[in-house]
């Protein structure tokens, strides 16, 4: 707690107030964003956030999370839910066939794109009409609309300016991009309209994007400089709670996804089914989500959450309904049992984690569980080599498939393929029954093999000026730019 104090103490004093009436500023936790193409790397959180509020797609998030229009005014879906119709709307700039070919480029083979193993059900991509572009699938998607309102599926015009908005970029500083409304915003190479332009207006409907360290963010916003600050997760969280922010300030998004240790060493104490499976069985789940202090963030015990269409009733694990004192007694003697068959003097296991108190706090919890069953952990840098490496992602859409394929054979250490074959089944299947069986036995496979130790669901925290009413919590965790004020879209 002391450095967390120095750290804002010396963050304040490159601090200044602002007013409200002009742009409102927004940092986001992590690098300075830039315009960046998702087929070719991935999105920083401040490059997505850049990405939703001026590469719009078809569709796009509205303020809760819901899907709006986008680049397409309105869309229609077949009664098989085989054909998704998109018309686009007139004078963006992009046609149907350019709107095509780059939703192509996101499925081809050379990308790069981190939705591309998700969207393998898209047929074809093709431009009925100049302003008609249909998607064509070879088995229904119900959760297809989500993935094509991410940011990852933002259709690109421009590298400097994105792409047809709703917002654009108007100027640049140290480590920000003023962004403000496309009709506010001449296009490059024009002169300023010579009507009258009313200037505070404007101003109003521009944002100031930064991406930058937890405590100069929470800093600024402490200080009135900032008017939200966005991307928070559990490493950063004491931080923004030393600040002491104002009530109701400091805000969190009931998301989804996957927080836990993903295997990523073959050898030593992991190598065996056994002992991945006692590292799990002694974790303590519930008291890593009290100390944390969340109201309502939950414990997770398998890879898929409940309740998902296609998945209903993920598999639990065998040992879920025996109560923690047993779990750690099985799992002392499974590990007893490997340091025997090892000649082993001890039992040891690394653990990659994200710098920040939170991240350090968890890994406190998890050696003192650990421990009990006599493993002793060692914690090391993200990008040191480990046993463990703590994955924290949230889910882009409603379905199973996604979480499963995080674990196939060209990702995971440990994989089944049987589970791969599964999936590639449940991708084919032409009716949502058989896609749920096939999509069970691959949850099943991958339960059994332990490739994966799930703690909780991801935690997602923002600070929210008071001003910003348009700020809506919601499970997909975004917070698109152009609805942070209520009369902003």
């Amino acid at each position: 707690m002391r450095q967390i104090g120095l750290a804002l103490l010396l963050a304040t004093a490159a601090c200044s107030d602002r007013g409200h009436d002009g742009p409102i500023d927004v940092s986001v936790i992590g690098e300075p964003p830039a315009v960046v193409d998702p087929n070719q790397k991935p999105l920083r959180p401040a490059d997505a956030v850049l990405m939703g509020a001026t590469a719009q797609g078809l569709i796009r998030f509205d303020g809760g999370g819901q899907i709006e229009p986008g680049l397409a005014i309105r869309w229609d879906v077949s009664d098989d839910g085989l054909y998704y119709t998109f018309r686009l709307a007139d004078g963006l700039g992009i046609d149907a066939e350019n709107a095509a070919r780059r939703l192509r480029d996101a499925l081809a083979r050379s990308s790069k794109n981190p939705l591309k193993p998700s969207l393998g059900a898209i047929d074809e991509v093709i431009a009925v009409t100049p302003q008609v572009v249909e998607i064509r699938l070879t088995a229904p998607r119900p959760s297809l609309l989500q993935y094509l309102a991410q940011p990852e599926m933002a259709l690109i015009a421009s590298r400097s300016k994105g792409g047809t908005g709703p917002l654009t970029v108007a100027g640049r500083g140290p480590g920000w991009l003023l962004l403000g409304a496309i009709e506010d915003t001449p296009p490059e190479g024009e002169p300023d309209a010579e009507e009258e332009r009313d200037e505070d207006a404007i101003a109003r409907r521009q944002v100031r994007l930064r991406g930058e360290r937890a405590s100069l963010a929470i800093v600024r916003f402490r200080d009135g400089a900032t008017q939200a600050v966005l991307g928070g997760r559990f490493q950063d969280l004491a931080v923004a709670r030393a600040a002491t922010p104002a009530a109701n300030t400091l805000r969190f998004d009931p998301v989804f996804g996957l927080f836990g240790l993903k295997v990523t060493d073959a050898g030593g104490l992991l190598g065996s089914v056994d002992t991945r499976r006692a590292l799990s069985m002694a974790i303590d789940r519930d008291r890593i989500v009290q100390a944390f202090g969340v109201k309502d963030w939950r414990a997770a015990s398998t890879i898929v959450p409940g309740g998902i269409a296609d998945l209903p009733s993920p598999a639990t694990p065998d040992w879920i309904d025996t109560s923690l004192p047993q779990r750690r007694a099985i799992a002392a003697a499974s590990i007893a049992d490997w340091r025997k068959r090892e000649e082993a003097p001890v039992a040891r296991v690394r653990v990659s984690l994200p710098q920040g108190p939170g991240a350090r706090f968890l890994f406190t919890l998890l050696q003192i569980d650990w421990r009990r069953i006599g493993v002793e952990a060692e914690a090391v840098g993200p990008r040191a080599k480990a046993d463990l490496q703590l994955i924290d992602m949230v889910s882009p859409a409603d379905s199973g498939s996604w979480y499963l394929r995080q674990f196939t054979c060209d990702r995971a250490v440990f994989c089944s393929e049987e589970a791969d074959r599964a999936l590639e089944t449940a991708r084919k299947a032409p009716t949502l029954l058989e896609r749920n069986l096939t999509m069970a036995d691959a949850d099943a496979r991958l339960a059994q093999i332990v490739s994966f130790i799930p703690l909780a669901t991801p935690l997602r925290w923002s600070l929210v000026s008071p001003t910003m009413t348009g700020f809506k919590e919601n499970a997909r965790g975004v917070h698109p730019l152009n609805h942070l004020r209520p009369e902003d879209r």
